[in-house]
């Protein structure tokens, strides 16, 4: 199979550097699949960048990224008496409840940590009022403090609510002055340290820093097999009909490579809806556009992609790609994985 990734090297290098540049004492995100391009791949362009630490999305990633980065390791799910124990001394542990202050200090005395802010995300983190009462705990418990962590939505314009984090951490016992904190752009960030100079504001970044130039990243499917149908003619696990004459193309990329699968979208205003409706409608009929492009368009599947490899209609009077050749295809690369990743 041939589902591949080539990226643009010295370009996309340069994008990673820009970035770094405009986001002083940035940490690298690197979690998931690696945003499509692989956590060890990721691991290794941060060191390269000169990171002194990388953030992670769970214990499992540190154990791995442990051994391909040298800095400091932060991990963004916070931690749990549950949680998988790795024993490291560059490990920071996300601190996001009182109750789990003296089991962690049990476990690993002495483990560094950050404490994190409930933010209107409302996904982890103390309240506002916890604050204090977090720090005298930390203090008893002999846990080492890195900073305080605020995980800010990507709705935009947070530098309101990133000022109010900062002016509770000032006014709180946390033994702290590093803020770490995702979303916010870089005239807020450069405001914000305006404000807040006794403050190290420590920007985490991971989609805008490995994906901030698509164009340096293209992915390439091969089509494996050509066949002429008829309109009416039953073809793939599921026998539906042909809607017209024309070619099915059996091309390399299927659900295991993240074809066909998407999360839930954000739907906002009239025309968002719309097209939603729009697409729901089509969806229902057995309709779905493919990410791969044939003769400048998208083109359709002829049924859902199967695990590897997908079937696409491709009318008749549409010049006809031979088996072997190259179709670009549009991926979302935090669930893409691909056969082959090469730089060129």
């Amino acid at each position: 199979m041939a589902f591949d990734l080539q990226i643009r090297a010295a370009d996309w290098r340069a994008h990673l550097v820009a970035t770094r540049d405009a986001h002083p004492a940035i940490v690298p995100v690197i979690k998931g699949n690696g945003y499509g391009l692989g956590r060890q791949r990721l691991a290794g362009e941060a060191f390269r960048l000169g990171a002194d630490m990388i953030s992670v999305g769970t214990y499992e990633e540190a154990a791995e990224l442990l051994g391909a980065f040298t800095g400091d390791v932060q991990v963004l799910t916070p931690w749990r008496p549950f949680s998988p124990r790795v024993a490291d001394g560059r490990l920071i542990h996300t601190v996001s409840r009182i109750e789990d202050i003296a089991p962690l200090a049990a476990q690993l005395p002495g483990a560094r940590i950050v404490v994190e802010g409930l933010t209107s995300m409302a996904r982890h983190g103390m309240d506002r009022h916890s604050i204090t009462e977090a720090a005298r705990s930390i203090a008893e418990a002999g846990l080492v403090v890195e900073g305080f962590a605020i995980h800010l939505p990507m709705a935009g314009a947070n530098l309101p609510e990133a000022r109010t984090w900062c002016a509770i951490l000032e006014t709180s016992a946390l033994a702290t002055t590093t803020v770490f904190c995702s979303h916010l752009t870089v005239s807020e960030l450069e405001q914000l340290r305006t404000e807040r100079p006794n403050l190290t504001i420590r920007p985490r970044v991971g989609t805008a820093l490995w994906l901030g130039r698509l164009d340096t990243l293209e992915v390439r499917s091969t089509v494996l097999d050509v066949h002429t149908v008829q309109r009416g003619e039953r073809v793939g696990y599921r026998q539906g009909r042909v809607p017209r004459d024309g070619h099915v193309l059996v091309v390399a990329g299927g659900t295991s490579h993240g074809i066909g699968l998407e999360a839930p979208r954000a739907v906002a205003g009239v025309a968002g809806r719309g097209k939603a409706v729009a697409k729901g409608g089509l969806a229902a009929a057995g309709l779905a556009l493919s990410p791969f492009t044939i003769a400048g368009k998208q083109r359709w599947f002829v049924e859902p992609p199967h695990m590897q490899a997908s079937m696409i209609l491709l009318p008749e009077g549409v010049p006809v790609p031979a088996v072997g050749d190259r179709l670009p295809a549009a991926v979302r690369y935090t669930i893409a994985q691909f056969d082959a990743i090469t730089e060129v």
